[in-house]
């Protein structure tokens, strides 16, 4: 699986860092931007490039996208045809003593999910990695049902 980067100037620095780990766990990387730091940058130009691969070629491509919150940057992949971003800015805390569900990997097991959009201004390099690192790891369990509600999805 080939993974692609792509972010504005938000997630920018933390993009250099997670496209060397990533190589360092043996994925090959493809850089599609910002390739300089330019803070008035627009992250739509960068992550619709990262989403239209993906969207083309669901099954051998995914990215990993950052922004400041990785909110917006999921709403532009969101729009491309098989395209399944999750966004990520930080393990959610127990509330009233109840189980915290594992959302990265949820987000692949049950969602298949192709783009990983993080929040850069809410993680640090070691949190990114580390949520990189388990949504890469974690496979997509094929269960009738996920698969039948991504079938849907694909279809509006």
């Amino acid at each position: 699986m080939k993974v692609l980067f792509a972010s504005d100037h938000a997630g920018f620095a933390l993009k250099e860092i997670l496209i060397a780990y990533v190589q360092g766990l043996g994925y090959e990387t493809k850089d599609l931007g910002a390739t300089v730091y330019e803070e008035s940058d627009d992250y739509p130009d960068y992550i619709s490039q990262a989403a239209e691969l993906v969207s083309n070629n669901p099954t051998k491509l995914c990215a990993v996208v950052l922004g400041g919150s990785g909110q917006g940057e999921a709403m532009v992949a969101n729009r491309f045809p098989h395209v399944r971003a999750t966004v990520f800015y930080g393990e959610p805390r127990p509330k009233d003593g109840h189980a915290v569900p594992d959302v990265i990997s949820l987000s692949r097991e049950h969602n298949d999910a192709n783009v990983l959009s993080l929040g850069a201004r809410f993680l640090s390099a070691e949190e990114a990695q580390q949520a990189i690192k388990k949504w890469l790891e974690t496979t997509f369990l094929g269960d009738e049902r996920h698969v039948r509600r991504i079938k849907k999805i694909d279809s509006y």
